[in-house]
């Protein structure tokens, strides 16, 4: 359980956020003073593990979905763990200092990536430790240097005792995360109330609708046992599609190359005349009625947009349809672009 929660105001997050503060006492101005980049979310409930050793950087790009062979010291990556059969097993990110690899995890998986990296070894010079119980995560979005229309650039370090790892960031300026960036420091956990000193504490609440906000997808929250990369737009931010070989890389290249995901993820504005929202999981069904077409994943209140929340639908949905959480309207938004064509061959993708 986090320090921070003694602090005036705190009331604890529930489900995958217990253990940090979900709120100070104020949700709504510390989500405002967390988008302006003037607080600091405790994000000390993710697990870190560190990866050292000269081969560390081939190793784990051999192993991941992203591209970490010129990773350069401070730069900071999102990449997948996927399953033999492309099923998403864990996201990751991922800094190097230009001695360790730093990674941190979705709280409580630390464990289970520490051991099956470490089963992963064989003959090559790495060393893979769970550090979470020595070192704790804070997280703040950034402003990202850069002229309108150029590819993202990485974020200058947020000076500390590690370092910063960069999260999310897509490219292309029609989205919504363009332009900002979210970095976490990793600080030793005996730090962690002089590494925040005297800036605005935001909770989980406020990360979360920000991060709904920004169409960024979390494992464990917006993923099950069965979904792939396509379907939550991580192709664009944690695949590197030009690598070479790594688990569960045919089924990325298949449904890439000759089809489309069975399901994609959407962008939600929900109707916000009531006073209560619908629950994550909440089925989600066409207005003018029919069979469910897919499930609420996370929703959130924006500070400006209302109530707003990520779905997962069948890849067929209608994009202009509205449809019904309950009794609850949602207006969607799509992230992953439903094809207008029909695909060549519908790849098979593997059960779990």
């Amino acid at each position: 359980m986090s320090v921070l929660l003694q602090r005036p105001g705190a009331v604890e997050g529930t489900g995958p956020d217990a253990g940090v503060a979900a709120h100070y006492g104020h949700p709504s101005r510390e989500q405002r003073l967390l988008a302006e980049g003037l607080a600091v979310v405790d994000l000390s409930h993710r697990g870190v593990v560190t990866v050292t050793g000269p081969d560390r950087l081939s190793w784990l790009h051999s192993l991941t979905t992203q591209h970490l062979l010129a990773l350069a010291p401070g730069a900071g990556v999102e990449t997948l763990v996927l399953s033999p059969k492309g099923h998403v097993e864990h996201a990751l990110h991922v800094v190097d200092d230009g001695e360790t690899t730093w990674v941190t995890t979705e709280p409580g998986a630390a464990a289970a990536v520490t051991g099956w990296l470490d089963s992963m070894r064989f003959m090559l010079r790495v060393e893979v430790t769970d550090v979470s119980p020595e070192h704790a995560v804070l997280g703040e979005p950034v402003a990202r240097p850069g002229a309108a229309g150029e590819p993202p650039t990485w974020v200058d370090p947020w000076p500390g005792p590690v370092g910063d790892t960069f999260c999310y960031g897509p490219q292309g300026q029609d989205h919504p995360a363009a332009g900002r960036a979210w970095r976490e420091l990793i600080v030793p956990r005996g730090r962690l109330e002089a590494a925040v000193g005297d800036r605005p504490l935001a909770g989980t609440w406020a990360a979360e609708a920000l991060r709904v906000h920004a169409w960024r997808p979390r494992a464990g929250v917006d993923t099950d046992h069965r979904s792939i990369p396509h379907e939550l737009d991580w192709l664009r931010t944690a695949v590197h599609l030009d690598k070479g070989c790594y688990r569960g890389q045919e089924t990325v290249a298949r449904v890439k190359n000759l089809g489309r995901p069975p399901r994609r993820v959407v962008f939600l504005h929900l109707d916000g005349s009531g006073h209560v929202l619908p629950e994550p999981g909440t089925e989600l069904v066409p207005v003018d009625g029919g069979r469910p077409v897919g499930r609420l994943t996370s929703v959130a209140r924006h500070h400006e947009d209302g109530p707003i929340a990520l779905a997962l639908v069948k890849y067929t949905t209608d994009p202009g349809a509205v449809l019904l959480a309950g009794d609850v309207s949602a207006a969607q938004t799509p992230i992953v672009p439903p094809s207008t064509e029909r695909p060549a061959a519908r790849p098979r993708i593997p059960r779990a």
